[in-house]
């Protein structure tokens, strides 16, 4: 049981300063945790159904429109109808967008390269394997 503990605080103080870092590089960018969060989303994934959005980054809809609508007045991001669907819109990245990631997103990779500096590559697989398992089994506790 005292392992138990001990993980746990160890997890969550490792995880507080890794995300300091991603925070302190998004934050750089002129961009709060959420929005770029949805502008990487669009970057990697291309247009995306704007619930499924919300959804992927577990963000409400009420807050997802004010995220949207924050990006659209940016120029980051439009708002698009389906085609097929009227009632599905899907965030498209504009190209301003587009270039904007194209330039921040390499150099968010080294912040967060530079946070898990700590760790080999195989010692960041194997951390990789075990923390999957953790997370999996705790999910599967919650039900």
């Amino acid at each position: 049981m005292k392992e138990d503990l001990r993980l746990f605080i160890v997890l969550s103080r490792a995880y507080k300063f890794i995300m300091e870092h991603a925070l302190r590089d998004m934050r750089k960018h002129g961009l709060n945790p959420t929005e770029f969060m949805v502008l990487e989303l669009l970057y990697h994934k291309g247009p995306t159904p704007l619930q499924q959005i919300g959804d992927r980054i577990l963000l409400a809809s009420g807050s997802m429109t004010y995220v949207v609508d924050r990006l659209v007045q940016k120029g980051y991001l439009k708002r698009q109808h389906c085609e097929k669907d009227r009632r599905v819109i899907y965030g498209v990245l504009t190209e301003k967008g587009k270039e904007l990631f194209d330039e921040i997103f390499p150099q968010h990779e080294e912040a967060i390269r530079n946070a898990l500096a700590g760790l080999d590559e195989e010692e960041k697989a194997q951390a990789i394997d075990l923390l999957k398992r953790l997370g999996l089994e705790a999910q599967k506790r919650l039900t």
